[in-house]
This record gives structure tokens, sequence and C-alpha cells, in this order.
């Protein structure tokens, strides 16, 4: 991979794409799939021990809780039962893991209509 495309990789998505875009892939999504939530799921960006994820857009059900999407999240990086992973959304709240996709959607979605998440394998608040 060329040394710009892997710099390109490491933005976060809102920098790697326009407001007008990203607006219109959810309105594209939306009346695609309109029983599913768009979510883009990022690395921390002080994450060293974590991988990157093969992908950051994910479609997800309403009735989806918050603890089952951690679970697809650690398959998809394939953690060991004893490491640990921290969830935030919209890079400043944990949410409750028996809230529901939808929940959580409604209450912090971003402006351009994705529900932005960032992960990382040890506390980020202090």
């Amino acid at each position: 991979m060329a040394p710009f495309e892997r710099s390109m990789e490491m933005k976060p998505f809102k920098q790697r794409k326009c407001l007008a875009t990203r607006k219109h892939e959810v309105c594209s999504i939306r009346s695609k799939f309109p029983n599913k939530l768009p979510v883009i799921v990022e690395r921390y960006i002080r994450e060293k021990q974590l991988p990157l994820l093969d992908k950051s857009k994910f479609l997800v059900p309403f009735e989806l809780t918050m603890g089952q999407f951690l679970c697809l999240l650690r398959s998809k990086i394939d953690l060991d039962a004893s490491q640990v992973l921290y969830l935030l959304v919209s890079e400043k709240s944990l949410s409750c893991m028996s809230a529901s996709m939808g929940e959580v959607y409604s209450q912090y979605r971003d402006p351009d209509g994705f529900l932005y998440m960032t992960y990382a394998s040890q506390d980020m608040f202090g």
C-alpha cells in the first residue's frame, strides 16, 4: 500500500469525507435498508494494542443491544476472553450494554446521520 493510502486510512471517517458526502451516504443507506442503522466504528487514536478493523461502516438492526454489538466487534477483532474492550459512543459516553442500538442512535447520532463509536483496550478517561 502506498504511503498516501496508508495515511488516508489512519484519518477519522469525518476527515476523509465531507459532510455533504456523508449525508448523501446515510440517505442512500436508509432508503435501501430502512430497518438498519448506519454506524461508524473506529479505533481510538492513541490505541496501540488492538488491531484496526477491516471495515469501519456497519449496518445494525434497531433491536440489537449494545452488549450484542460489542460481542460482534470482539469477534471481528478476535480478542481473547481476558482482553478488555471499551466502546465509546460519540467519543465521550459509555452506553448501557442493555440499551438497544435504536435507543443509542436516537440519542447520540451525528448531524450527518451516522452513529460514531470508538473502541480501545484501556480506559481513556485518565
